[in-house]
């Protein structure tokens, strides 16, 4: 489940913005299928609330945003995830780094220096 892209807010998302700079217009409409990295995924209160700059337009989805129903192929990842994360046989290792304390920081090697 995607998260609405707002500092703070921990709603699920249910519509994207976009904004259509040459036409100096801000686009807010259902939930695109797959996370764009110019669009803006929002919860309700977000999309039904934004305003965009004097002299921008809004063009609003009419209607209620609808959550996105889990796709088989979601849930199929999830159930691989989980399935391999628990495999008894899989060895967890972790790698040894070397640390320094400078007060309440850590100084971590650089991996690229020999």
């Amino acid at each position: 489940m995607r998260r609405c892209s707002r500092t703070g807010c921990a709603n699920p998302a249910v519509a994207t913005l976009t904004y259509a700079y040459a036409e100096s217009t801000a686009v807010v409409g259902p939930l695109a299928t797959y996370s764009e990295p110019h669009s803006y995924d929002l919860c309700e209160e977000h999309a039904v609330r934004l305003t965009a700059p004097r002299g921008w337009d809004v063009v609003r989805h009419q209607g209620e945003f609808a959550a996105p129903e889990p796709t088989v192929d979601d849930l199929t990842a999830l159930a691989e995830a989980v399935r391999e994360a628990g495999r008894a046989d899989r060895p967890v290792e972790l790698p040894e780094i070397s640390t320094s304390r400078r007060g309440h920081l850590r100084v971590l090697p650089d991996p690229h220096e020999d």
